[in-house]
Protein backbone atom coordinates (compact mmCIF):
# COMPACT_ATOMS: atom_id res chain seq x y z
CA UNK A 1 0.00 0.00 0.00
CA UNK A 2 1.70 3.19 -1.18
CA UNK A 3 1.18 6.65 0.25
CA UNK A 4 -0.91 7.48 -2.84
CA UNK A 5 -3.21 4.47 -2.45
CA UNK A 6 -6.61 4.58 -0.83
CA UNK A 7 -6.42 4.02 2.93
CA UNK A 8 -9.39 2.32 4.59
CA UNK A 9 -9.91 2.54 8.35
CA UNK A 10 -12.53 0.94 10.58
CA UNK A 11 -13.23 2.27 14.08
CA UNK A 12 -14.96 -0.03 16.60
CA UNK A 13 -16.40 1.18 19.87
CA UNK A 14 -19.50 1.35 21.99
CA UNK A 15 -22.20 4.00 22.05
CA UNK A 16 -21.04 6.91 24.19
CA UNK A 17 -17.29 6.44 23.61
CA UNK A 18 -17.15 8.78 20.63
CA UNK A 19 -16.67 6.24 17.84
CA UNK A 20 -18.34 8.31 15.14
CA UNK A 21 -16.61 11.50 16.27
CA UNK A 22 -13.25 9.68 16.16
CA UNK A 23 -13.78 8.91 12.48
CA UNK A 24 -14.85 12.51 11.82
CA UNK A 25 -11.74 13.87 13.59
CA UNK A 26 -9.46 11.58 11.59
CA UNK A 27 -11.27 12.55 8.37
CA UNK A 28 -11.00 16.29 9.09
CA UNK A 29 -7.31 15.98 10.02
CA UNK A 30 -6.48 13.95 6.93
CA UNK A 31 -8.42 16.40 4.75
CA UNK A 32 -6.29 19.23 6.15
CA UNK A 33 -3.24 17.27 5.09
CA UNK A 34 -4.38 17.00 1.49
CA UNK A 35 -6.37 13.76 1.45
CA UNK A 36 -9.81 13.32 -0.06
CA UNK A 37 -11.90 11.71 2.70
CA UNK A 38 -15.14 9.93 3.40
CA UNK A 39 -16.38 9.03 6.90
CA UNK A 40 -19.65 7.39 7.92
CA UNK A 41 -21.06 5.27 10.78
CA UNK A 42 -22.96 1.99 11.03
CA UNK A 43 -25.17 1.56 14.07
CA UNK A 44 -26.61 -1.56 15.63
CA UNK A 45 -29.16 -1.06 18.38
CA UNK A 46 -28.78 2.66 19.02
CA UNK A 47 -28.23 2.84 22.75
CA UNK A 48 -25.41 3.69 25.10
CA UNK A 49 -22.98 0.81 25.30
CA UNK A 50 -24.11 -0.89 22.09
CA UNK A 51 -21.43 -1.68 19.51
CA UNK A 52 -20.87 1.06 16.94
CA UNK A 53 -18.65 0.93 13.87
CA UNK A 54 -17.45 3.91 11.86
CA UNK A 55 -15.66 3.82 8.53
CA UNK A 56 -13.15 6.15 6.96
CA UNK A 57 -11.57 6.22 3.53
CA UNK A 58 -8.77 8.57 2.52
CA UNK A 59 -7.19 8.89 -0.89
CA UNK A 60 -5.19 11.43 -2.87
CA UNK A 61 -7.79 11.10 -5.64
CA UNK A 62 -11.58 11.54 -5.49
CA UNK A 63 -13.32 8.66 -3.71
CA UNK A 64 -16.12 6.96 -5.59
CA UNK A 65 -16.70 3.96 -3.30
CA UNK A 66 -19.82 4.33 -1.13
CA UNK A 67 -20.09 1.18 0.95
CA UNK A 68 -18.83 -0.11 4.29
CA UNK A 69 -15.16 -0.92 4.69
CA UNK A 70 -14.80 -4.70 4.57
CA UNK A 71 -11.01 -4.89 4.15
CA UNK A 72 -9.50 -2.10 6.23
CA UNK A 73 -5.84 -1.19 6.16
CA UNK A 74 -6.07 -0.24 9.84
CA UNK A 75 -8.48 -0.80 12.74
CA UNK A 76 -9.01 1.35 15.85
CA UNK A 77 -10.68 -0.34 18.83
CA UNK A 78 -12.05 1.96 21.55
CA UNK A 79 -13.12 -0.93 23.82
CA UNK A 80 -10.82 -3.98 24.06
CA UNK A 81 -13.81 -6.18 25.00
CA UNK A 82 -14.80 -5.87 21.33
CA UNK A 83 -11.77 -7.99 20.38
CA UNK A 84 -14.00 -10.98 21.19
CA UNK A 85 -16.24 -9.96 18.26
CA UNK A 86 -13.41 -10.45 15.76
CA UNK A 87 -12.93 -6.79 14.87
CA UNK A 88 -9.90 -7.82 12.82
CA UNK A 89 -12.06 -9.47 10.14
CA UNK A 90 -10.76 -8.37 6.76
CA UNK A 91 -7.81 -6.43 8.23
CA UNK A 92 -4.98 -6.52 5.74
CA UNK A 93 -1.72 -8.20 6.71
CA UNK A 94 0.69 -5.61 8.08
CA UNK A 95 -2.16 -3.30 9.09
CA UNK A 96 -2.23 -1.55 12.43
CA UNK A 97 -4.76 -2.40 15.10
CA UNK A 98 -4.74 0.36 17.71
CA UNK A 99 -6.46 -0.79 20.92
CA UNK A 100 -7.62 0.99 24.07
CA UNK A 101 -6.27 -1.28 26.79
CA UNK A 102 -3.80 -1.18 29.65
CA UNK A 103 -2.51 -4.60 28.55
CA UNK A 104 0.48 -5.21 26.32
CA UNK A 105 -0.32 -6.10 22.74
CA UNK A 106 1.66 -9.32 23.14
CA UNK A 107 -0.87 -10.58 25.72
CA UNK A 108 -3.93 -10.14 23.49
CA UNK A 109 -3.45 -13.22 21.32
CA UNK A 110 -3.77 -11.35 18.02
CA UNK A 111 -2.31 -12.91 14.87
CA UNK A 112 1.32 -11.91 14.20
CA UNK A 113 0.36 -10.68 10.72
CA UNK A 114 -0.96 -7.45 12.31
CA UNK A 115 0.98 -4.62 13.90
CA UNK A 116 -0.52 -3.95 17.34
CA UNK A 117 -0.38 -0.74 19.38
CA UNK A 118 -2.02 -0.48 22.79
CA UNK A 119 -2.74 2.58 24.88
CA UNK A 120 -4.68 3.06 28.10
CA UNK A 121 -6.91 5.73 26.57
CA UNK A 122 -9.40 5.26 29.42
CA UNK A 123 -6.84 6.50 31.95
CA UNK A 124 -5.94 9.43 29.67
CA UNK A 125 -9.61 10.39 29.24
CA UNK A 126 -10.19 10.26 33.00
CA UNK A 127 -7.06 12.34 33.66
CA UNK A 128 -8.42 15.03 31.37
CA UNK A 129 -12.00 14.89 32.68
CA UNK A 130 -13.51 13.47 29.48
CA UNK A 131 -16.71 11.65 30.29
CA UNK A 132 -17.23 9.96 33.64
CA UNK A 133 -15.55 7.13 35.52
CA UNK A 134 -18.19 4.72 34.23
CA UNK A 135 -18.33 6.21 30.71
CA UNK A 136 -14.97 7.73 29.75
CA UNK A 137 -14.85 9.29 26.27
CA UNK A 138 -11.68 7.94 24.70
CA UNK A 139 -12.05 9.03 21.08
CA UNK A 140 -9.57 11.93 21.01
CA UNK A 141 -6.88 9.96 22.82
CA UNK A 142 -7.32 7.14 20.32
CA UNK A 143 -7.03 9.50 17.34
CA UNK A 144 -3.75 10.74 18.81
CA UNK A 145 -2.52 7.16 19.18
CA UNK A 146 -3.58 6.33 15.62
CA UNK A 147 -1.75 9.34 14.20
CA UNK A 148 1.43 8.48 16.07
CA UNK A 149 1.63 4.81 15.09
CA UNK A 150 0.50 5.03 11.45
CA UNK A 151 2.15 8.33 10.54
CA UNK A 152 -0.87 9.08 8.33
CA UNK A 153 -1.77 12.28 10.17
CA UNK A 154 0.32 14.71 12.19
CA UNK A 155 -0.57 16.03 15.62
CA UNK A 156 -1.14 19.69 14.55
CA UNK A 157 -3.79 18.54 12.05
CA UNK A 158 -5.44 16.37 14.72
CA UNK A 159 -5.53 19.26 17.20
CA UNK A 160 -7.05 21.56 14.60
CA UNK A 161 -9.63 18.92 13.65
CA UNK A 162 -10.56 18.46 17.32
CA UNK A 163 -11.09 22.22 17.66
CA UNK A 164 -13.39 22.08 14.62
CA UNK A 165 -15.32 18.88 15.44
CA UNK A 166 -15.44 18.91 19.27
CA UNK A 167 -16.60 22.34 20.53
CA UNK A 168 -17.15 21.12 24.13
CA UNK A 169 -14.04 20.64 26.28
CA UNK A 170 -11.82 21.37 23.28
CA UNK A 171 -8.67 21.98 25.32
CA UNK A 172 -9.08 18.78 27.36
CA UNK A 173 -9.71 16.76 24.21
CA UNK A 174 -6.66 18.28 22.52
CA UNK A 175 -4.56 17.53 25.61
CA UNK A 176 -5.73 13.89 25.59
CA UNK A 177 -4.85 13.53 21.90
CA UNK A 178 -1.46 15.14 22.47
CA UNK A 179 -0.65 12.91 25.44
CA UNK A 180 -1.63 9.76 23.52
CA UNK A 181 0.34 10.87 20.45
CA UNK A 182 3.47 11.45 22.53
CA UNK A 183 3.18 8.16 24.44
CA UNK A 184 2.73 6.13 21.26
CA UNK A 185 5.41 8.03 19.32
CA UNK A 186 7.90 7.51 22.15
CA UNK A 187 7.05 3.80 22.38
CA UNK A 188 7.58 3.37 18.64
CA UNK A 189 10.95 5.10 18.81
CA UNK A 190 11.95 2.90 21.74
CA UNK A 191 10.75 -0.30 20.03
CA UNK A 192 12.52 0.63 16.78
CA UNK A 193 15.75 1.44 18.58
CA UNK A 194 15.80 -1.94 20.38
Amino acid sequence: MGIDSMIAIRVHGRGGQGTVIASKILAAAMFQEGWQVQAFPAFGAERSGAPVTAFLRADRRPITAHYQVYEPDHVVVLDSMLLATNVTTGLRAGGWIVINTARSGRTLGLPPMFRVATLDATAIALRHGLGSRTHPIVNTAMTGAFGAVTGLVRLPALLEAIAEIVPANTEANQAAAGEAFEICRTRLETDTAA
